[in-house]
């Protein structure tokens, strides 16, 4: 065993997990030692706790404590990906050059591992990415596991770095679709209620909203703004809408609907099981046909290319159970605008 080290993450080395960055660094080193190292404090960056999948940037100090000698990595049990899986994710790519890859991510794969996820989701299959490069590319934003869409990974940290900092500065235009219990009125407006973890054993990721001149009173709160507009009412029962979030908070467009009345369909965490909204018996048996799969899907991206400078206009089709919910109720995107607040 070693010292504790300090050492400071390079200039071309910033954007990237705290974990790949240690392995590159101490290649004998496993996946375990890290999480552990982060979960006792022994692993710091600038002096504060982190966990494993914490992005390091450039010129932050990482405080390493004594690690195991070794010049490689121990023999790991880990498979391979699936051949399965690395078609499923090369079959996502809506577009690739030699600076980004973007997905349409399947609804129920997670963007990053976390409690409960395991070992499938898109960080760990971006080595089916690689397409002839060294490195892995690395996601620079996260879906919800049950939200599909668009999903960004750069293949350089340098690309890494100016996405991130373009999400960062609300530099990218955002528009979601999603099927919604009833119809909101106005047809177009912005939430603006703030975005609170909800406490309580079992609550998960869950978020509580809360009044906008409340949030600097409520610990842990941060302030959210979202922009809705219904592009397609089915009768009174449910609504297709688009949602362009403003700030990017955790399931903020999720909780969000669910506090103005019109919780997303399929969203069972924020009151949206499909069945109960729409109804078994409006049109003979149609709400029973509707998938409960979350009806929430990122469906375009509009950004500046961070290297050529060109803008980017990234569209990603439906999935599957939302597609054949469009069928159902008639839907077709040729007759809405692609950003309806434009059109506004």
């Amino acid at each position: 065993m070693g010292e504790v080290q300090t050492r400071q993450v390079g200039a071309e080395e910033g954007e990237q997990r705290l974990d790949r960055w240690l392995k590159r660094q101490f290649p004998q080193i496993t996946q375990g030692l890290i999480e552990k190292a982060c979960r006792k404090g022994e692993i710091r960056v600038d002096g504060g706790r982190v966990k494993a999948a914490t992005r390091v940037m450039p010129g932050q100090m990482v405080r390493i404590p004594p690690l195991p000698e070794g010049e490689a990595a121990p023999p790991t049990t880990k498979p391979r990906i699936a051949a399965s899986d690395a078609q499923m994710i090369q079959d996502a790519v809506i577009w690739k050059d030699q600076h980004i890859i973007a997905l349409n991510k399947p609804a129920g794969l997670p963007s990053q591992g976390g409690s409960g996820q395991g070992e499938r989701h898109v960080d760990g299959l971006s080595e089916a990415l690689m397409f002839g490069y060294k490195e892995r590319p690395m996601l620079v934003h996260r879906l919800d596991k049950d939200t599909s869409g668009v999903l960004l990974l750069a293949r350089t940290p340098r690309v890494a770095k100016r996405l991130s900092e373009a999400f960062r500065h609300r530099a990218t235009r955002k528009i979601y679709w999603a099927l919604v219990a009833g119809v909101p009125q106005p047809l177009m407006g912005t939430i603006r209620y703030g975005l609170v973890k909800a406490g309580g054993r079992g609550a998960g990721e869950k978020m509580h909203c809360v009044m906008p001149d409340d949030v600097v009173r409520t610990e842990g709160a941060k302030r959210a703004l979202t922009d809705y507009a219904v592009l397609e009412r089915l009768g009174g029962r449910a609504a297709w809408v688009a949602l362009s979030p403003i700030t990017g908070r955790t399931h903020q467009l999720r909780a969000h609907m669910a506090e103005i009345g019109h919780p997303i369909l399929g969203d069972g965490k924020y009151g949206g099981s499909a069945q109960e909204n729409v109804g078994d018996g409006w049109g003979a048996g149609i709400g029973g046909a509707v998938s409960r799969k979350l009806h929430l899907h990122a469906r375009s991206l509009r950004l500046e290319h961070p290297v050529t400078g060109a803008m980017l206009e990234l569209t990603a089709p439906l999935p599957p159970h939302m597609a054949q919910s469009w069928d159902l109720f008639g839907l077709r995107a040729s007759d809405v605008p692609a950003d309806p607040f434009e059109e506004a």
